[in-house]
């Protein structure tokens, strides 16, 4: 397979899951920032490899095969995020671009010998979940911490926005995953929270609060 075919399966994954569920050309192509035109000639490739069930004007879906690669593909990349993080002391917002090229290698020995030096973990830096060898993912209760109430607290366990600059805000903000975070108050006009977060007072915004998982404290 080549890189490209690599980060549609990928791409896809992430669009629909891990289900039968049909997803668009026009999402896969805005998601890849290519044309959809690309992305049908891509899709037929795929489909003719067994990769991908290809339905003309309704989108494109992985098929058993496709998904045990999509799946792969993931493990490979989240694994050497933990590995860059952990091992060789990246930032958190350093990660996805180099793991982007890592996640290629073919290797499943050194991917193996990766997941076994790092105790086989289940979460990559972001919150993440790696699917295990077998393609099985760890589940835990999370939501957004938008989607709490004034009066609750829960634990940071992931982040939605995986970009550099979200991640770089929350650097400079010392919000990190595995703080505790209140609600405090939500402002009726603009949706705005005031949170406490390692025992200070800190307002946020709605799109911050919407892009930050939380597991609820009870």
């Amino acid at each position: 397979m080549t890189r490209a075919e690599e980060n549609y399966l990928k791409t896809i994954f992430h669009l629909g899951g891990s289900s039968s569920h049909l997803v668009s050309t026009n999402a896969i192509a805005e998601q890849m920032e290519t044309k959809p035109s690309s992305v049908t000639d891509m899709a037929k490739k795929l489909a003719e490899k067994g990769l991908v069930e290809y339905t003309k004007y309704q989108g494109v879906s992985l098929s058993k095969t496709g998904l045990k690669t999509a799946l792969s593909i993931v493990r490979k990349h989240r694994l050497w995020e933990v590995f860059l993080v952990e091992t060789l002391d990246f930032s958190w917002d350093e990660v996805h671009e180099v793991a982007e090229q890592l996640e290629h290698i073919k290797s499943e020995k050194l991917i193996d010998r990766i997941d076994s030096l790092l105790g086989y973990p289940k979460f990559d830096p972001h919150g993440d979940p790696i699917p295990s060898k077998d393609g099985v993912f760890f589940e835990r209760e999370q939501q957004l911490l938008s989607e709490m109430k004034p009066g609750s607290t829960g634990v940071c366990v992931g982040v939605k926005d995986t970009s550099s600059n979200f991640l770089k805000f929350l650097d400079k903000n010392k919000i990190a995953l595995g703080d505790t975070i209140e609600i405090v108050e939500i402002e009726d006009f603009d949706q705005s929270l005031t949170i406490t977060i390692n025992g200070q007072n800190m307002s946020i915004s709605h799109q911050i609060a919407n892009n930050l998982y939380v597991k609820k404290q009870e």
